[in-house]
């Protein structure tokens, strides 16, 4: 077993032994499942926070294929289940796209407290690890100590960093962002974004304004904006997620601290209703703890 496969399996314990291991329970020994079984099932899959409408539309194909396998078992409502999990998460699962501009300039956006600036530090240190050069913007100055905090993490990781004093012109220090990310030849541009609530409308528009510091810089960027969502808070931050992706455009979802949750399925429910993949996953507190998501992975490690 590789090491990144045990730190996804390890930081979904919690969602297996409340999904996985209960709907092991509810057709454990049976030869045949009836209709109880598959309310048991429904139910440990809208608490897992798949979503009502998407365990629906699960629970019928679990019934259509069973019928069309014609078998009626345990063993084949598991295997039918990972399966479509796994076919629904990679229809919607997009390539990272770094490296297609250079530099690639990525913005970084989430609600204060979901680890916003944490994952920001662990992705600069990936991408090091994949050998590509770094420049870090600290955008987020409405926070003074979130300057601090990513100025700690790039020392961590090993790459530049441009920031400015507490309350600083935010778009500006995006635009200085890429301006040295330029200047440096380097291939990625990551900046952090205050953490907007996502009631407030002018920090929206501030976003918004980001954004266009960065295309008036670098016509074309942003290249990608993440949001990052917290995992323990469910059905909120996937209402949260909407709400940005209104505001500006979303094209990946940075979910973190899915050690820590009994509700890992709001990993499907995020990719089925905002058509926006899950580009990376925070399985624990250290800097290489941050990894890609692969829908493949994630479900063996879901029903290991």
């Amino acid at each position: 077993m590789n090491s990144i496969f045990s730190k996804i399996k390890s930081g979904l314990t919690r969602t297996r032994s409340n999904l996985v291991d209960g709907i092991a329970k509810a057709v454990s020994g049976k030869t045949r499942i009836d209709d109880d079984a598959l309310e048991h099932i429904e139910e440990r899959l809208i608490a897992a926070d798949i979503g009502v409408q998407t365990t629906l539309d699960l629970i019928e194909n679990l019934r259509e294929k069973l019928q069309l396998r014609n078998r009626n078992d345990a063993e084949a409502v598991m295997a039918c289940l990972k399966e479509e999990l796994v076919e629904r998460l990679q229809l919607n699962a997009a390539q990272q796209q770094n490296g297609m501009h250079k530099p690639h300039v990525i913005l970084v956006t989430g609600v204060n407290g979901v680890g916003k600036t944490t994952s920001i530090g662990k992705l600069a240190n990936r991408f090091v690890q994949d050998g590509q050069r770094v420049v870090l913007g600290a955008a987020d100055t409405f926070r003074a100590a979130a300057s601090e905090q990513l100025e700690i993490w790039s020392q961590r990781a090993n790459v530049e960093i441009v920031r400015n004093k507490a309350g600083a012109d935010t778009a500006s220090v995006a635009f200085d962002t890429v301006a040295a990310a330029i200047s440096r030849h380097a291939d990625i541009a990551l900046i952090d974004t205050a953490g907007r609530l996502h009631t407030k409308s002018n920090l929206m528009e501030e976003l918004k304004k980001i954004s266009r510091a960065v295309d008036r810089k670098l016509p074309g960027a942003p290249h990608e904006v993440l949001l990052v969502i917290d995992a323990t808070t469910g059905q909120n931050g996937l209402a949260q997620a909407k709400v940005f992706h209104d505001a500006v455009r979303i094209d990946g979802i940075v979910l973190t601290k899915l050690d820590g949750t009994a509700k890992g399925g709001i990993v499907v429910a995020i990719q089925e209703q905002l058509r926006a993949p899950v580009r990376f996953i925070g399985v624990g507190e250290q800097i290489d703890d941050l990894q890609p998501f692969s829908p493949q992975e994630y479900v063996e490690a879901l029903f290991a």
